[in-house]
C-alpha cells in the first residue's frame, strides 16, 4: 500500500508510525522545503508537495491542509475517496462505540476536558484527544471495547469525514476560519459531516439557543438531544445547573468565569449524563475545573490591576464574551490576522461592556479603531510590534482596579506562530512587569 502523508507535523508524525505499522510505502508531502524527516523515506517537499499524488493509495492530510487544495492540483476524480484523516481513519478501527465527538466554533477544548473528567469520575476508562493537542493514534493501542473516547474535532478535521462517533455534539456556531472555508455555509457543512454519518442509534446534542447548531444537529438520523432546553441541561431560576430533575451543583460553584461557560458547563452535563447519572462525578468536575491554559486564564495582579490571558479568543464573539465575563473596567488589546469575520458587533460591545481602553494590534489594527471610533470610543492606542510594548501600553492606560485583557478577535498570524506563543508571549511580558 502507497501512502502519501501531507503536512509533517503532530498530525503527520502520528500518521507516519501508524501507517509504518501497517508496512505501508509512505511518502511525505510537506510545503516546507527545510522540513526534517526521517532518514531514508521518500518525501516530496517545497511548492511541489501535492503535485501527482494519483499515485498514492491512501492520501492522508493533516487537519490544516483544505480537501479542496489537494483536489485542485489532482482534479481526478478517483482522488477524493483517497483522502482520509487521523481522525477519520481512528474512528474506522477503535476498538471501542463509546466514542464521543465535540464541535462547534468555540468552547470544544473546555467541554471536552469536563465531560472527560466527569466520566473519569464516574469510574470509567477514558481517553481525550483531537483538536485539543494529542493524536488519537497516540493511545489507539491502550483503547478497549469498554473504553470511553473523546475527542475534540474542528472544522478543518471533519469538512470530509465519511465516519461518526456514537455521541456528537454541537456548540455554539459563529462565523470563523473564513480564510480556511469557502464562506460560512462551507464552514457550518464541515461541522454538519459529523452528524450525517450517524445511525439511527446514535446521539445529537446541540446547543437549543443557537440556530447554526441546531441545524448542524438536524444532519442527524439518531436521537437529537438540546441543552439549555430540557431534556438536557438547563439553569434554573436560581442559578441550579440540572437535567432530569437532578441538581449537578450552582452556578456560583463554577471555578470557570463568564455566563459563557454555563452554556459550556450545560454541554458537558448533557453529554456525559447518555453515560453515566453519577451526579456526584458531575458536580466533582464542574466544582473543580479552573480553565484550559490561554482560556480567561489569570496571569497575575500588579498595582491592583489583574491581568488575564485569553489568547484563545480569536473572533469578534469570543471577544465580546471575554469582556462580558468582568463587571470591572477594562483595557482591551485587540487585533491580529483576519479570519474573514465581522465586526460589526465588536463596537457596540466594547461601548457597553466598561471597557476604559484599546490596545490596537497587527493587521486588523486600523480597521478595528475604524469601528471602534465610528462607534463613539475614542480611547486607543496603538500597542507596538512586540508583547512587551504591548502590555507595556496597557498597563499604562490602566487604573487600580482595572482588568487587562488579552482577548484580541483576530488570529495571531503575521506577528506570532500561532495563539499559542502569542498567549505565552503575553503572559512573560505581564510576568517580566
Amino acid at each position: 500500500m502507497n501512502v502519501a502523508i501531507i503536512g509533517f507535523e503532530l498530525e503527520g508524525k502520528s500518521a507516519f508510525e501508524y501507517w509504518s505499522a501497517k508496512g505501508a510505502a509512505i511518502t511525505i508531502c510537506d510545503r516546507d522545503p527545510d522540513k526534517v524527516i526521517p532518514e531514508g523515506v521518500p518525501a516530496q517537499l517545497g511548492d511541489g508537495y501535492l503535485q501527482n499524488l494519483n499515485r498514492f493509495d491512501v492520501i492522508v492530510r493533516s487537519a490544516g491542509v483544505p480537501p479542496a487544495k489537494i483536489t485542485a492540483v489532482n482534479p481526478e476524480s478517483e482522488m477524493i475517496p483517497k483522502i482520509t484523516t487521523v481522525v477519520e481513519e481512528f474512528l474506522r478501527v477503535c476498538p471501542t462505540k463509546n466514542t464521543i465527538g465535540i464541535t462547534g466554533t468555540k468552547g470544544k477544548g473546555t467541554t471536552s476536558t469536563l465531560v472527560a473528567q466527569m466520566l473519569q469520575n464516574a469510574g470509567k476508562h477514558v481517553f481525550l484527544g483531537g483538536n485539543i493537542g494529542r493524536s488519537p493514534f497516540d493511545f489507539l493501542p491502550e483503547v478497549t471495547p469498554d473504553a470511553w473516547v473523546v475527542l475534540e474535532l474542528s472544522s478543518y478535521q471533519l469538512s470530509d469525514i465519511k465516519v461518526s462517533t456514537h455521541i456528537a455534539a454541537c456548540l455554539m456556531i459563529a462565523p470563523d476560519h473564513l480564510n480556511w472555508h469557502e464562506g460560512f455555509n462551507e464552514y457550518t457543512t464541515g461541522k454538519a459531516q459529523l452528524f450525517k454519518h450517524q445511525t439511527e442509534n446514535d446521539v445529537a446534542v446541540y446547543l437549543a439557543t443557537n440556530e447554526h447548531s441546531r441545524a448542524i444537529a438536524a444532519a442527524s438520523p439518531g436521537t437529537l438531544i438540546p441543552y439549555f432546553s430540557t431534556p438536557g441541561a438547563i439553569v434554573t431560576d436560581n442559578g441550579d445547573i440540572a437535567i432530569d430533575g437532578q441538581t449537578i451543583c450552582h452556578t456560583s460553584e463554577l471555578q470557570l468565569l463568564g455566563r459563557h461557560n454555563w452554556q459550556n458547563a450545560c454541554a458537558a452535563v448533557t453529554i456525559a449524563w447518555q453515560a453515566t447519572h453519577n451526579v456526584t462525578a458531575l458536580h466533582d468536575a464542574l466544582a473543580s475545573f479552573t480553565g484550559l491554559e490561554h482560556r480567561l486564564e489569570f496571569v497575575r495582579e500588579l498595582d491592583n490591576v489583574r491581568y488575564y490571558d485569553d489568547s484563545f479568543g480569536t473572533t469578534p464573539e469570543t471577544a465580546i464574551v471575554a469582556m462580558e465575563a468582568f463587571h470591572e473596567p477594562k483595557v482591551m488589546i485587540l487585533g491580529g490576522s483576519d479570519k474573514g469575520a465581522s465586526f460589526d458587533a465588536l463596537g457596540p460591545a466594547v461601548m457597553r461592556s466598561s471597557v476604559r481602553h484599546v490596545v490596537i494590534i497587527g493587521q486588523m489594527a486600523s480597521r478595528i479603531e475604524a469601528i471602534l471610533r465610528d462607534a463613539g470610543f475614542n480611547a486607543i492606542t496603538a500597542g507596538g510590534e512586540t508583547m512587551p510594548v504591548i502590555v507595556a501600553a496597557a498597563r499604562q492606560a490602566a487604573q487600580p482596579g482595572d482588568i487587562v485583557l488579552l482577548s484580541t478577535a483576530c488570529a495571531s498570524f503575521g506577528m506570532f506562530s500561532d495563539y499559542k506563543a502569542r498567549g505565552e508571549a503575553f503572559k512573560a511580558a505581564v510576568n517580566a512587569l
